[in-house]
C-alpha cells in the first residue's frame, strides 16, 4: 500500500481529486490533504508519503517549489503535477523537476486513473529493486514480506548493527518480534526501522541522519553524534536485560548505498568483536583475527598439528595438545571469529579423514561443519566451553574409531525395506535421500558397499524380482498390466528392462512357468 497527500486550494476540486483517487481501485491511500505548499511540505517533513499531487498555483508555496522542496525531504517521492493553465513553461520546469506527469483541470476520470496505475507500477518496480538490492543484508525469511515504506526513504539514514554479546544467556530474547519491540523501545524518542540482518541474532537500525531523538545533534559533528547514539542503544538494551554490542557507521546513507554500508559494519563486527562481546579498537582488529602476525603464525600451527593428529587417529596426543590451546582460544580478549575459525577447522578435519561419511548427519543433526561450529558459538556460558569441545572432540574421536558398520548396516536395512515398500511407484535416489534426510551421494555408497551396485540398478532389480512372483502367479496374468503396476513407461520398455535383469523375456519367461520353471 502506497501513501499519498494531495496539495490543492479549491476544496471542489480537492474533494473531486479525492473522489478519483479513492474510486481508482488502486493500493494508494490518502494519508493527508493540504490547502497550500507550506502546510503540504510540513505535512512531508513529519508524514513521509510515496505520491503527491499537487496543484501548481497556491498560495504561500507553489506546486513547483513545493515539489523541489519535498524531495530534499522525500527523495523516492513521486509528483504529479496538476493545473488550470496548458503553458509550456510549467511543463518544461516540471520535467525539470522529474515530476512523473503533468495533467489538466478539468480531470478526466480516464486520464487520472491511467497516469496513477503508470505511477503505481514504477513504485512497484523500483521497490522490487530495492528488494534485490537487500538480498543478503536482510534474513531471507522476512524480505518478501518487508514494507518498503515511505519513511524508508524519507531521508538519508544513519545505520547500527545489534547484535547479541557471545556466550550471554537469554536467546530466546533475540528473536525477531521480540528484538524489533526491544530495540524500538531502546531508540525511544527518535523513530527507526528495524530489520532482522541474514546472520542469526543481528539486528540493522535505520533512524533519520536528522532525527533530534539521536544524541549529540545539538551542536555535535555527525560521527560523534552517530558514536553517542549507539552507545545510548546499548545501554538501554542493557537496561533491557539483553548483553548486546552495537556498532554505528557514522555516514548517512540513501537505500542503495546501505548495502555496502551493512557490509562494512558487517564485517567490523565480526572481525573486532571478542569472546567478552566488547569491540577490539579498529587498528588491532586490522590485524587478522586481531591478533600479532606471531600469534597467527602460531595458531595456524598449532591447527595444522591438531589435524595431523585427527588424521593419524591419534586421540591422546590431540586432546593433550587441545587442552594446552584451549586458554588462548577462549581468552576474553579473543576475537570471536578465530575460535569460530579453529573449532571450523578441526570439523572440517575430522570430516575429511578417509572412510567417513561426510554426507552424513553430524553431531545433533548438523549437517556441515560450519553448523557443528555454529552450535558452539551459539552457546550461553563461556565458562563451560572448553569442557564442551573437549567433550566434542572426544566423541569425534570415538566414531573415528568405529568401524561405522552397525550404522551403515542400519540404514541399508531400512532403505532395503523402504524401497521393496515402493516397488509400485517410481522412487528417485533423491527421494529416498529426502526419506532418510542424508545427501543422494551418501545414499549411492551405502547401497554400493552393501550390494556392490548402484541405487538404480538395485532398484531395478527388486522390481524385476516382484515382476517375476506376478508373472508366475498364472496364465491370465498380462505382461502389460505388471508393467503398469510396477510404474513402467510402457510395455516395449518393461520387455527390454526384464531382459535384461531376467536373461529372458517376460513372455519366455511365463511360458517357463507353465512347464514348471521358477
Amino acid at each position: 500500500m502506497y501513501t499519498a497527500i494531495i496539495a490543492e486550494d479549491s476544496k471542489p476540486i480537492l474533494r473531486h481529486i479525492q473522489r478519483l483517487l479513492e474510486s481508482a481501485g488502486l493500493p494508494v491511500r490518502l494519508a493527508a490533504t493540504a490547502a497550500n505548499g507550506l502546510e503540504a511540505l510540513e505535512i512531508l517533513k513529519s508524514q513521509p508519503a510515496d505520491i503527491l499531487l499537487t496543484d501548481i498555483r497556491m498560495p504561500k508555496m507553489n506546486g513547483l517549489e513545493l515539489i523541489e522542496q519535498g524531495k530534499l525531504v522525500c527523495p523516492g517521492l513521486q509528483t504529479v503535477l496538476i493545473s488550470g493553465y496548458n503553458d509550456f513553461e510549467y511543463v518544461r520546469k516540471a520535467l525539470n523537476l522529474q515530476a512523473f506527469d503533468y495533467l489538466l483541470k478539468p480531470l478526466e476520470e480516464s486520464q487520472f486513473s491511467q497516469v496513477m496505475q503508470r505511477l503505481v507500477e514504477q513504485l512497484d518496480a523500483q521497490r522490487q529493486m530495492d528488494r534485490k538490492l537487500l538480498e543478503g543484508v536482510v534474513e531471507p525469511e522476512f524480505l518478501p514480506t518487508m514494507a518498503l515504506g515511505a519513511e524508508l526513504y524519507a531521508a538519508d539514514k544513519i545505520m547500527l548493527l545489534v547484535r547479541r554479546q557471545p556466550f550471554t544467556p537469554g536467546a530466546e530474547q533475540w528473536r525477531a518480534p521480540e528484538m524489533r519491540a526491544s530495540l524500538e523501545q531502546a531508540c525511544a524518542p527518535c523513530g527507526c526501522t528495524v530489520l532482522p540482518a541474514g546472520r542469526p541474532e543481528q539486528f540493522i537500525v535505520l533512524a533519520g541522519a536528522g532525527d533530534a531523538g539521536i544524541p549529540g545533534n545539538a551542536g555535535i559533528s555527525a560521527p560523534a553524534s552517530a558514536g553517542a547514539w549507539g552507545l545510548a542503544v546499548q545501554s538501554r538494551l542493557q537496561q533491557l536485560g539483553l548483553r548486546a554490542a552495537v556498532l554505528a557507521d557514522h555516514l548517512p546513507a540513501g537505500i542503495q548505498p546501505l548495502v555496502s554500508v551493512y557490509g562494512r559494519l558487517d564485517r567490523a563486527m565480526n572481525g573486532r568483536l571478542t569472546i567478552a562481546g566488547e569491540l577490539a579498537q579498529p587498528a588491532e582488529a586490522d590485524r587478522e583475527g586481531g591478533a600479532a602476525p606471531g600469534d597467527a603464525a602460531e595458531t595456524v600451527a598449532v591447527r595444522t598439528q591438531l589435524a595431523d593428529l585427527i588424521a593419524q587417529r591419534n586421540k591422546e596426543r590431540f586432546l593433550l595438545l587441545l587442552r594446552q590451546q584451549l586458554p588462548k582460544w577462549l581468552s576474553r580478549s579473543a576475537r570471536l571469529c578465530e575460535l569460530e575459525r579453529s573449532v571450523r577447522f578441526l570439523a572440517e578435519a575430522f570430516a575429511a579423514v578417509p572412510g567417513t561419511d561426510r554426507d552424513s548427519p553430524g553431531e545433533s543433526g548438523c549437517s556441515s561443519p560450519a553448523e557443528e561450529a555454529g552450535q558452539f558459538m551459539a552457546g550461553e556460558s563461556l565458562e563451560s566451553l572448553g569442557e564442551e569441545l573437549l567433550a566434542w572432540a572426544g566423541r569425534k574421536f570415538e566414531a573415528l574409531q568405529e568401524p561405522c558398520r552397525k550404522s551403515g548396516e542400519e540404514l541399508f536395512g531400512q532403505l532395503d525395506r523402504y524401497l521393496r515398500s515402493r516397488l509400485y511407484a517410481q522412487l528417485s535416489i533423491g527421494d529416498a535421500a529426502q526419506h532418510f534426510h542424508v545427501s543422494p551421494s551418501y545414499i549411492s555408497r551405502i547401497v554400493k558397499r552393501y550390494t556392490s551396485d548402484t541405487f538404480v540398478h538395485y532398484y531395478m532389480s527388486l522390481k524385476i524380482a516382484e515382476a517375476r512372483r506376478l508373472l508366475a502367479t498364472g496364465p491370465d496374468v498380462k505382461v502389460k498390466d505388471v508393467a503398469e503396476l510396477l510404474c513402467f513407461a510402457d510395455q516395449h520398455y518393461f520387455s527390454k528392462v526384464f531382459k535384461e535383469y531376467a536373461g529372458y523375456s517376460p513372455s519366455e519367461y511365463k511360458d517357463a512357468c507353465g512347464t514348471g520353471m521358477r
